[in-house]
């Protein structure tokens, strides 16, 4: 059996009968030219079950003999095959129906070209079509199929050149979404860590990754090269984020331990002073105490709350017993202030002050008695005192004042300043007579202006030597 026969068996039904095959020299005698390859013999096959168009298989081919077919190529003439034991239509329509299957197989590829399918597969198949035409064992214009495979594969051409492009042009992109990755996480990796919001960071760094990781599943590859050089990138990047988090946080549980450390003396201190009933010397310490710990290292939030908390509560304890302290004490002074407001009252009758010496005789004995009273609560000890001493004050003032009218060294300066003054204005009035006498403007207006000032000094002066007097 030959390769066209092996190739041609599913042409017909196993239990199809095969006629012999007609022996080369018997063939050749019929029809000079090249051995045809023999197709197995078939039943009869009925044209509505092999639509093939037979008026344009006549146009390339021919049957004769015992269902020997012939290709017309190139006006040459070649044999394609044998149907025998069927009419020469069946025979003509069983190789007209191999080319037919060539040319839909062509269309098949032009559409999937037409839809941006693989180039290189519909390379592939459209070579496998055109090394099938060459075998000549159909029936058809394989002229015609040859060109629209060679339109074909210049489509192919042109679908391979905008893939291409298109590859490059996702590739790019790729490629720039990548650097965008890399140099975020760089940018991150280089921030000072004193300043790194690292929870922020360490999500943003994480998101980076996934993203990296979606990249690569995207199924683009951008060559090993540029592959590597971004994954070391970005993986020192990661790295490097990493060392200073690391770091950063190792150093922080340093210092909040120190932290820790320096504020669990102060508590120490604190609670040692807590029970202390010296109230002013524990008062200062606690103060200077409140002043170290302002000065002290922050622990971190947690640690620096429960700490401050028993400090606060060592400084409570102290300060809630001193207040108890002071209000048993104000309790028991609360008599003595009814005394001294009474006193104060008294003092205050004094004013305003005529009499300087009977104030001062009735002030002193308001003091005999204001000593004699005793302390008073703490929140009225100062209302008191200031009541008192505007008092004192007023008095002190008062002799003061009585003192300095009274002085006679004062009293000669008075008198010496005023005859000096008087000697001036009456020179001055001389001064601006003669300026008006003589037309003399400008020294009459000088003269005017001096005695006008003087006599105002001398008003003054007066009235202040009416006081002494």
């Amino acid at each position: 059996m030959t390769e066209s026969q092996k190739s041609d068996d599913t042409a017909a039904p196993e239990a199809a009968p095969v006629p012999s095959v007609p022996s080369p020299a018997a063939f050749a005698k019929a029809k000079p030219g090249p051995v045809a390859p023999v197709a197995p013999a078939a039943p009869a096959v009925t044209a509505s079950v092999v639509p093939v168009n037979l008026e344009e298989a006549k146009k390339w081919g021919r049957v004769e003999g015992d269902g020997h077919v012939f290709l017309t190529l190139d006006g040459e003439e070649h044999p394609v095959g044998q149907y025998p034991g069927v009419s020469a239509d069946e025979a003509l329509a069983y190789f007209a129906r191999k080319f037919e299957d060539i040319v839909a197989q062509i269309a098949l590829h032009e559409q999937r070209v037409s839809s941006h399918a693989n180039a290189a597969d519909v390379r592939k198949a459209s070579a496998h079509l055109r090394a099938q035409l060459a075998e000549l064992n159909m029936v058809g214009d394989i002229r015609g199929a040859e060109a629209r495979l060679d339109a074909l594969d210049a489509a192919v051409t042109e679908a391979e050149a905008e893939q291409k492009a298109a590859h490059e042009k996702a590739r790019a992109e790729e490629l720039a979404k990548r650097e965008a990755i890399v140099a975020e996480a760089e940018s991150i990796a280089e921030q000072d860590p004193q300043r790194t919001q690292w929870k922020t960071s360490g999500a943003r760094m994480n998101e980076l990754f996934d993203d990296w990781k979606a990249s690569q599943k995207s199924g683009l590859r951008l060559g090993r090269s540029a592959e590597d050089a971004l994954w070391k990138r970005f993986r020192a990047a990661r790295t490097q984020f990493d060392r200073h988090r690391r770091a950063y946080f190792s150093q922080l549980d340093t210092a909040n331990a120190a932290a820790k450390a320096a504020k669990e003396q102060l508590i120490a201190e604190a609670e040692a002073l807590q029970t202390s009933t010296d109230w002013g010397y524990a008062a200062g310490e606690y103060r200077r105490l409140m002043d170290e710990w302002k000065a002290a290292p922050r622990a971190n939030r947690k640690d620096d709350d429960a700490l401050w908390n028993r400090f606060r509560a060592a400084q409570n304890v102290f300060f809630e017993a001193r207040q108890a302290a002071n209000a048993a004490i104000d309790r028991e002074f609360s008599s003595n202030l009814k005394v001294k407001e009474a006193l104060l009252a008294e003092a205050q009758q004094l004013l305003p002050i005529t009499d300087v010496a009977a104030a001062k005789r009735a002030l002193q004995s308001i003091r005999d008695r204001w000593e004699d009273a005793g302390k008073v609560p703490r929140a009225d000890m100062g209302r008191i005192e200031v009541g008192l001493r505007k008092v004192e004050d007023a008095i002190q003032h008062a002799e003061h004042e009585n003192w300095r009218r009274t002085d006679p060294e004062i009293q000669a300066r008075t008198d010496s300043a005023l005859s000096q003054l008087e000697s001036s204005i009456a020179a001055l009035r001389d001064d601006l007579t003669r300026a008006e006498n003589s037309g003399n403007a400008r020294e009459a207006a000088k003269a005017r202006e001096a005695l006008e000032a003087r006599e105002a000094w001398l008003d003054t002066l007066r009235r202040s030597a009416s006081e002494l007097g």
